[in-house]
């Protein structure tokens, strides 16, 4: 049963989840599962950390998720699919997915294709704002090759009979589909659940929901756009997600760093006579981070040229000439805005564009990436969940890549072939 005959039997009025046939790497047509799998496109360090999975074997799931073009990524699709590295499961499902570490169950949650609704339901709520040539990259590639190849992270917050929660639980305590270990060290493990009344329960128990985006939001207005571009009809009115109850699981919230390639460290440290307090920290990275988490009120951490500089006590007047009014005061103070409306905008007047900022989940990597290339790395502070959140239902959106919610799920474990539900 496609989710489009599935959406017959099973109305909702919020969250709609469906079950669908995955498109999976078939058993014993690549090395290892954890060989094939990539972290999301947008964490993975380019150029060394694509090579580094371009390398691990000739079909990892960076190739299709990072391509040369869309085109070359849809040539490839094709030709793995007609090699039976790739194929479609027989029936419909939703799959329980568990992530561990150290031994401990740090996330588990449900898969499935969630019907994409429009902002104004409210339904789904992103939290930040999306680079446009982001959008028209993913776009393009979601156009050529008509597969969602990796699932947004969404949480929401189950009650205590939640059957929802209750599938997952019950699943998660027969053996697994489907287990690897990555690199990282996370052990993941994949079940598939084809029983209707399960699925059946499940989704009416997610239509009392709404639901976060806490990761994914470029891949949601991607899908979105080519939404409006079907005419929300099937199976374009749907995409791949992992829903996340935080009730029971909840989700850690990093910083996402900037890195700026074309401003030098001293030319960064010039600029900000008059604009911020700035000290010299002594290292090491580790030692310097824990500084900034210690220090109040707007801070950051610059880095590059071999040491790292603290800035903080922003220039009242300052803020209130190049922060926009009109937003809640917890959205005037967050870092990233200080960050992009105050440093970048105002003091350093670097474009947010292509080239002029990257975008780096990982300190360590921000930094050597700045050092590579004789640019400034800027290390932020996570933002707490419920200042997330409380922004989130007001309607208000923070700077792009402000958040790192994680654990993600491993790309390349379950795959959606729109092509498949059109056939």
């Amino acid at each position: 049963m496609t989710p489009a005959a599935y959406d017959a039997r099973v109305r909702t009025a919020g969250l709609d989840l469906a079950p669908f046939r995955a498109l999976r790497y078939a058993p014993g047509r690549v090395a290892g599962l954890a060989d094939v799998t990539s972290p999301p496109y947008d964490v993975v360090v380019r150029p060394d950390g694509q090579r580094a999975l371009e390398t691990a074997d000739p079909h990892n799931i960076v190739r299709l998720i990072l391509p040369p073009s869309p085109d070359r990524a849809a040539a490839t699709l094709t030709a793995w699919r007609r090699a039976g590295v790739l194929v479609t499961d027989d029936l419909p499902a939703l799959y329980v997915y568990e992530q561990r570490a150290a031994g401990t169950v740090v996330q588990r949650g449900l898969i499935g294709a969630l019907r994409l609704t429009p902002p104004a339901e409210r339904t789904v709520l992103p939290h930040e704002d999306v680079m446009p040539d982001v959008v028209a990259e993913r776009a393009a590639l979601l156009r050529a090759t008509a597969t969602n190849f990796e699932p947004l992270l969404l949480s929401y917050r189950g009650h205590a009979d939640d059957a929802a929660a209750d599938l997952v639980e019950r699943t998660a305590a027969r053996a697994p589909d489907t287990s690897l270990t990555t690199d990282d060290g996370m052990a993941h493990r994949l079940w598939r659940v084809t029983d209707p009344a399960g699925q059946s329960a499940a989704t009416r128990a997610l239509a009392a929901h709404r639901a976060l985006i806490a990761d994914g939001h470029h891949r949601w207005a991607t899908c979105l756009r080519l939404r409006d571009e079907h005419g929300a009809r099937p199976p374009w009115d749907r995409t791949l997600v992992l829903l996340v109850d935080t009730a029971r699981y909840p989700l850690r919230v990093q910083a996402i760093h900037r890195v700026l390639p074309g401003l030098a460290p001293a030319d960064a440290l010039g600029r900000l006579t008059g604009a911020f307090r700035v000290r010299h920290v002594t290292g090491p990275l580790d030692a310097a981070l824990r500084f900034l988490d210690d220090t109040p009120g707007t801070a950051f951490l610059l880095a590059g040229a071999g040491t790292f500089h603290l800035l903080d006590r922003p220039d009242p007047a300052l803020l209130d000439r190049t922060v926009p009014g009109g937003r809640p005061e917890a959205w005037r103070r967050l870092d990233a805005t200080v960050l992009h409306a105050t440093l970048l905008d105002a003091v350093w007047r670097v474009p947010d564009r292509p080239g002029g900022i990257a975008y780096l989940h990982d300190a360590a990597a921000a930094v050597t990436q700045a050092e590579r290339l004789g640019g400034t790395a800027v290390l932020l502070r996570p933002v707490r969940e419920d200042t997330v959140l409380a922004l989130a239902e007001q309607g208000v959106t923070m700077p792009r890549k402000s958040t790192s919610f994680g654990p993600k799920p491993a790309t390349g474990l379950v795959m959606r072939s729109l092509a498949d539900e059109e056939d």
